[in-house]
């Protein structure tokens, strides 16, 4: 899809705004009911594909494209839970975000560099078990060791996280459901 929009000569800014656009109805779509799991899984994986194409298009020519924030999300170290994780990336992106997903096993090692190097607004993260949910305390630790935490709002979620576990490592937000993260996302971004 997105090398197909570059080699027709689309203009990269409106393939990636309909891209958006597309996931946004398909986000809906499963918020309401009328479409399932496998119908955001799918709009994830075609809008994950698309995007670097594009990205780097518009770099390559130097355009210039607006954000609702930078995203950094991952599912912390000693979890390979993805589904949850994709969900709520495919759903930042349809807001607008611009979403940085590093992936499922995630040191707090590695969620440092990806704040180093993607400098985001806000850093996401998921656990869905309970002998996983103490690493993003160990994150959120790492960030403050490394005086970064100031820099970013972090958001937590996964089936393993209460809202008085996300209180107790000192993150600035919780929703358990992936709709409810992306709210939580504009909301951090105070819009």
């Amino acid at each position: 899809m997105g090398a197909q929009a570059v080699e027709a000569g689309l203009d990269p800014a409106d393939a990636l705004a309909a891209m958006t656009d597309a996931i946004r109805v398909i986000g809906e779509g499963f918020r309401v009911g009328d479409l399932f799991l496998p119908d955001l899984v799918g709009g994830a994986d075609a809008l994950t594909a698309a995007t670097p194409i594009i990205e780097e298009e518009i770099q390559r020519i130097g355009a210039k494209t607006e954000t609702m924030g930078v995203v950094v999300i991952g599912t912390v170290y000693g979890d390979i839970h993805t589904i949850g994780k994709t969900m709520v990336a495919t759903l930042l992106q349809a807001e607008g975000f611009t979403v940085h997903d590093i992936g499922i096993n995630v040191t707090a090692d590695e969620f440092v560099a990806g704040v180093r190097k993607h400098k985001p607004d806000i850093l996401a993260m998921s656990a869905l078990m309970t002998m996983t949910a103490p690493e993003q305390r160990k994150v959120v630790e790492s960030l403050q060791a490394e005086g970064l935490r100031d820099s970013v709002k972090i958001m937590v979620g996964g089936g393993a996280i209460t809202q008085e576990f996300a209180d107790s490592i000192g993150a600035d937000g919780y929703n358990p459901t992936a709709p409810g993260a992306a709210k939580l996302a504009r909301t951090l971004m105070g819009r």
